[in-house]
């Protein structure tokens, strides 16, 4: 839900002072009802919002889309500093579907993106209490021990993103590939800030490569810079990830603080 003057001047009618005269004029219905106060709020995803008799907003169909984000974009939907972005990949997507990313991979990183325009779906998935597995494949530099192996598994503890110390969650690690620098398959229940390359940079290792491989129900079955629409059976199998929650054992512990954005590479 947003105010009605954000909405109106995200479409693009007026600005948002103009917006609010508007609204007290009288001028502004939300799904047939005239709205005169400036603090109501609509869902421009399910509301029908007219302005001066033109309607600026509709319900939408839900979208949801798998993406096999390549190296070298970046994981947003416009970038200030003129980056390509994972939206321009997905040309001949309506742009009334309004998609946005779930959560993120950074530039260098590859792999399996879901983009959405349900919100409450997307914002289910990014709560760090959703606990949704991701699997990546990860190419480490050197030869880790069986022993820093072991630490990872169990949890070590990183600087997050506001220099603070905490410890990671349990993580599932396997050898993937044997190799001079060889590949880990890693699985997280959680999702801080460049988790994975702080892991292992935590116990000497720099992280070459990140490619991530499932997301929770989903695995990446299609080849870099492609796209595909989810069936509404994986949908409904997404959605039925997020009703398992964690025990009490794998709860967020006081040293790790809630998060909001899925960004473990």
């Amino acid at each position: 839900m947003e105010r009605l003057q954000k909405i109106i001047a995200a479409a693009g009618v007026t600005s948002r002072r103009k917006a609010e005269q508007l609204i007290t004029a009288g001028k502004v219905a939300v799904n047939g009802v005239v709205v005169t106060e400036l603090g109501a709020k609509a869902d421009p995803e399910r509301d029908h919002i007219r302005v001066e008799g033109r309607l600026i907003s509709s319900p939408t169909q839900k979208t949801y889309v798998m993406l096999h984000k390549p190296k070298g974009y970046v994981t947003t939907v416009s970038d200030p500093e003129g980056r390509p972005t994972v939206m321009d990949l997905l040309r001949g997507i309506k742009s009334s579907a309004r998609l946005y990313p779930v959560g993120r991979l950074d530039w260098n990183s590859e792999g399996l993106l879901l983009l959405t325009n349900d919100g409450a779906l997307a914002n289910q998935l990014m709560r760090a209490a959703s606990h949704v597995p991701k699997t990546y494949l990860v190419k480490v530099s050197g030869q880790p021990s069986q022993a820093n192996i072991a630490k990872l598994r169990a949890g070590v503890s990183i600087s997050d993103e506001r220099g603070r110390r905490v410890k990671t969650a349990p993580a599932k690690i396997s050898l993937a590939r044997e190799a001079e620098n060889p590949w880990y398959e890693v699985t997280l229940h959680e999702g801080r800030n460049r988790q994975i390359r702080r892991m292992f940079e935590q116990v000497g290792h720099r992280v070459e490569k990140i490619k991530r491989i499932r997301y929770g129900s989903l695995e990446l079955d299609i080849e870099p810079s492609r796209y595909r629409f989810l069936s509404p059976a994986e949908v409904a199998k997404l959605r039925n990830s997020l009703q398992t929650r964690p025990s009490p054992k794998t709860a967020k512990s006081k040293d790790s603080p809630r998060i909001s954005q899925i960004n473990a590479d």
